[in-house]
């Protein structure tokens, strides 16, 4: 049984593990693995007051995380607009995990007082893609050619949700 629950510190070398997966598979425009060091201040800006970091566990093994950032910080007229993230260990992949983590994150914006949601992702991403629109999330924008992994060029994103009060 998959658990969706707030990740504490314990998780984040799994959650550098998975997030480090990702990078090497050109799933974010992160080009640098990351240490679990390196991660400790991010990990710290997610708290579950306001931008939770969730996890989806099965007993004390991590498959994946999803995160509530804010979109475009310090500017109080985006306030309610948050940037969400998900990310799932490649041998959890078409598992339902980011579904769950999806479910479980959007059952906490109303309280969180987030009305919109952005995902913002690299072109080449079928599977985010998919499942965003599984959820309604529509393109609101794409940024064409700016994403460059081994001089291969890709488009870069906007995918956005209104949800309902």
């Amino acid at each position: 049984m998959i658990d969706i629950v707030t990740a504490t510190e314990k998780d984040l070398p799994q959650i550098v593990t998975i997030y480090n997966q990702a990078i090497k598979a050109h799933c974010t425009a992160d080009t640098r693995t990351f240490t679990i060091e390196q991660r400790k201040n991010w990990f710290a800006e997610h708290t579950s007051k306001r931008y939770p970091l969730l996890v989806a566990k099965e007993g004390s093994t991590v498959l994946g995380y999803l995160t509530l950032s804010p979109y475009r910080f310090g500017r109080e007229a985006l306030r309610h607009t948050a940037e969400i993230s998900y990310f799932i260990h490649f041998e959890h992949h078409r598992k339902g995990v980011a579904s769950q983590l999806i479910n479980k994150a959007l059952s906490l914006c109303p309280s969180l007082k987030i009305k919109t949601l952005v995902a913002i992702l690299i072109g080449n991403n079928q599977g985010s893609i998919g499942i965003l629109n599984k959820y309604n999330f529509k393109e609101w924008g794409r940024l064409s050619n700016i994403v460059e992994f081994n001089n291969e060029s890709f488009d870069h994103l906007y995918y956005g949700l209104h949800l309902q009060e």
